[in-house]
Parts: structure tokens; sequence; C-alpha cells
């Protein structure tokens, strides 16, 4: 997690996989993340970071990463500014990050995990569309593509744009726009694209 990352974007990277570090989740059809905070890399004595509390400050005082997201979202539920704009990224195999969108940073709390306290954080979809509930939306109109189909469509495409075969700079690409009732949970409706054909792209059914 970096909270305005050198003076810009704030970004976390987050992991649902099997084994993954932190208890990260998803909910409400891919609009909600639950992203576990970070661990102290150095706790004092004998200790691993897995067993001691998760901090929001430094020794001095200063927030740490915890702390500044924290204080971030407690200024938006008591309306002193807007939520937090996050960029969130999600490992779906070692070395693979993909881009999974916009996300607002909306609560943040402290729950007791492990015999230990962890923050978790609430990140909700950036968009203009009313949010979708799990008993109100049918599984396939999520918005974020879930891991498992990426994992299918980055093997099936060979971790190339389909396009041009460029290697960096890819994104999924849903074939039929989400907007125009494409689904996120089929492999066969996502494909890779590299920056400059997705761009080129946008919402149009080719």
């Amino acid at each position: 997690m970096n909270y305005r990352l050198r003076r810009e974007s704030t970004v976390i990277l987050m992991s649902t996989r099997l084994g993954a570090p932190y208890k990260d989740r998803v909910e409400e059809n891919g609009r909600v993340l639950i992203y576990e905070g970070h661990d102290n890399p150095r706790p004092e004595g004998d200790k691993t970071p897995k067993e001691v509390d998760q901090v929001g400050t430094n020794p001095d005082g200063s927030f740490t990463q915890n702390g500044l997201f924290a204080n971030a979202a407690s200024e938006y539920k008591r309306g002193i500014r807007e939520p937090e704009v996050v960029r969130v990224y999600e490992k779906i195999k070692t070395g693979i990050w993909v881009y999974n969108g916009i996300f607002l940073l909306t609560d943040a709390w402290q729950e007791s995990s492990g015999g230990r306290s962890v923050f978790k954080f609430r990140l909700e979809l950036a968009d203009q569309e009313k949010p979708l509930s799990v008993t109100s939306a049918p599984i396939d109109q999520s918005r974020v593509i879930p891991t498992h189909v990426k994992l299918e469509v980055w093997k099936r495409d060979g971790g190339k744009c389909v396009k041009c075969n460029a290697k960096d700079n890819l994104h999924f690409d849903h074939i039929i726009p989400y907007s125009k009732g494409g689904t996120s949970m089929d492999a066969a409706n996502i494909q890779l694209l590299c920056i400059r054909h997705n761009l080129e792209k946008r919402d149009k059914i080719e």
C-alpha cells in the first residue's frame, strides 16, 4: 500500500490467492474490496510480523501507511474531505500484476485476527452507477474480472496483446463491453490488449 505515492496516486497491491500474506477479499460482485493493512516489518524482540498488532503510528508519532489510510477514511466519514482515490492492482500469479481499476477509500477499522489487531480498509468501485448488492444483481454482472478468468485468459493469449503481440502495459479487455452487457465471468468475452489498442477500442464492439 502506498499513500500518495511520490505525492501523486495512492496505490494498493492486493491478492486473494491461496497462501497470500494478507487476507484481502472481494465483496458485492467485485464492487467492494476489503483490504488488510500491512504488518510491522521489524517488530521488537524476537517476534515475527504476524505475531504483533498492526500499528497506525511510528515511534516518532508519524503515521504508518496504515495510519495514513485510516486517517483519510476517518476524514471522509466526518465530511472533512472527499474519499481518497486509489488505483488497485492484483497479483494473479508470481511476477504478474494486473490493473483492477479505480476505487474509493470509504471506511477503515481494526479487528482481531489470529490473536492480534489488524487494520481493514473498505474500497468501493469508482463510477456513477448505483452500487450493486449480491442479492440484487446476478453474478455475471460483476465489473471486476475474477482472478481465475484472468489466469485463463493470460494462458490462452500467451501473455501478450492479441492485436500486436506486445508484452508490456497489458490490459484485460471486455470484447463485448461491460457497459453494453458483456460479462466478466467468461474468458470467452475477455482478451489481452496493450494500452494502445485498448484505448483505441474503448467501448466499441469489434
